[in-house]
């Protein structure tokens, strides 16, 4: 088992369902270690290009280096819970810069 933490950049096959074509897309782990130890889950937002869409609650990733991604992307706050066997690898992480923007936005967003 690899052990997902908060703000690490992970690959998971979407669709999430059983479609016959999946491809991996990437996720922002927004659950600590435990909650996922204990569930074998782990709760994840979207990340994306925002290519083909705008939400005001999309946060821009500022520092694309540690996230393991190909391109600039962004956080979008499509949340999910996702169980760890749809899950492909920890490819980086959420900068501290970012970190603290994305906190900031999930406040505004869940509290």
């Amino acid at each position: 088992m690899t052990d997902y933490d908060r703000w690490d950049v992970v690959t998971a096959l979407f669709p999430f369902t059983d479609a016959s074509v999946r491809k991996p897309r990437p996720v922002l782990v927004l659950s600590n270690i435990l909650f996922n130890r204990l569930h074998g889950h782990l709760i994840g937002s979207m990340i994306t290009t925002g290519a083909g869409s705008h939400w005001p609650s999309d946060h821009r990733i500022e520092d694309v280096s540690t996230t393991g991604l190909a391109h600039a992307s962004l956080v979008r706050w499509k949340v999910f819970t996702l169980p760890f066997d749809l899950l492909g690898k920890r490819i980086g992480y959420l900068s501290e810069t970012d970190r603290d923007a994305v906190k900031a936005q999930m406040a505004k967003v869940l509290l």
